[in-house]
């Protein structure tokens, strides 16, 4: 017979078979251990994959899987207009400013938002609202709706539509029951409350540093009406944008005096208010940091220049861009491949 003849026979051999499958001791002892450390060695490999794959799954949830982009790009969009985050320090300046407006100026908001959601000024907290009163249009209460869906930063009044029968009244009249909160009642919502044209431009860097002085209390500040006065107990602040503290405004709320002198240029008959109810003992005139816009030429008028707080009267696209091309706003856009601006 053939060799491999022989071996198959051997093979088949019950007790050679045993003899092969049956390990000594020694060889058992070396399966079992070789066996323990590998176990641990996959251990530690997924444990270490674990580790990974969760902080790359947590990492993806927020930058890409967000279930609530929209909600996130709010939350963006709301701390870059109010020029800081939620929880500022108890010594910062908290500012209100209230742009009273129309409701179909949608696209002059729109532009604002640009305006004033690029400045980021340090040691303050302030919030920029549009202002007006009730909606009388379906479609404003369409497109104003979806606004305060993506901005939230519109207060509508409960008053019908004016200039110079009540609405700055009902502007600062209604604060104190929208805003106080029972959570912290001696503490107050914003140290000042300002209404501002919306052809006014604010450098809110330069309106925090005038202000940082300042009492935050009974205060009154703005540009001094007549034009070439220089004492801001003269007469009463240029509509364009004054500002008054907090206890000011709730003053407005109760008194009887404001409530009773609602018609006339709106900020004339706030300097009576001052005036007869004896308010604004500390009083700023911000002129000529404060001025109209240099064409055409007036009393009023100031050229452009680095210490500036406002300039009102920009009624057209043209007037706007000049003022802001002198200030430079665009100074801080970064160089990126998405974009090629000479």
């Amino acid at each position: 017979m053939s060799e491999s003849f022989h071996f198959q026979k051997m093979m088949m051999n019950p007790n050679f078979q045993k003899v092969l499958m049956k390990p000594t001791r020694p060889e058992r002892s070396a399966f079992f251990i070789f066996s323990f450390f590998f176990l641990l060695f996959l251990c530690a490999v997924a444990s270490i994959n674990g580790v990974r794959i969760d902080t790359l799954l947590k990492f993806g949830s927020c930058t890409f899987f967000s279930g609530n982009s929209s909600s996130n790009n709010n939350d963006f969009l709301n701390s870059i207009s109010t020029s800081g985050a939620a929880a500022a320090p108890d010594d910062d300046i908290r500012i209100l400013i209230g742009i009273l407006t129309l409701p179909d100026q949608y696209h002059r908001r729109h532009f604002l938002r640009m305006i004033y959601g690029t400045q980021s000024p340090a040691g303050a907290k302030i919030d920029v609202k549009f202002v007006f009163c009730n909606l009388t249009k379906e479609d404003q209460k369409i497109l104003v709706a979806l606004e305060i869906m993506r901005y939230d930063d519109i207060i509508i009044l409960n008053c019908s539509e004016n200039m110079n029968k009540g609405k700055t009244y009902t502007y600062f009249s209604s604060l104190p029951e929208i805003l106080n909160s029972s959570d912290s009642p001696s503490s107050p919502p914003y140290h000042y409350v300002m209404k501002a044209d919306d052809d006014t431009y604010l450098r809110l860097d330069s309106l925090v540093e005038s202000l940082k002085p300042l009492p935050r209390e009974d205060l009154y500040y703005g540009y001094v009406i007549p034009c070439p006065s220089m004492d801001p107990f003269v007469h009463y602040m240029s509509g364009m944008g004054y500002l008054v503290s907090w206890d000011v405004v709730e003053w407005i709320r109760v008194s009887e005096i404001p409530r009773k002198h609602m018609d006339g240029p709106e900020d004339k008959v706030f300097g009576d208010w001052m005036r007869e109810g004896r308010r604004g003992r500390n009083r700023k005139t911000a002129k000529w940091a404060m001025y109209n816009y240099p064409e055409p030429p007036t009393r009023c008028t100031h050229e452009l220049w680095p210490n500036t707080v406002a300039v009102h009267l920009l009624k057209n696209q043209e007037k706007w861009i000049q003022t802001l091309k002198y200030f430079n706003v665009t100074k801080n856009l970064k160089p990126s491949k998405l974009y090629h601006i000479p």
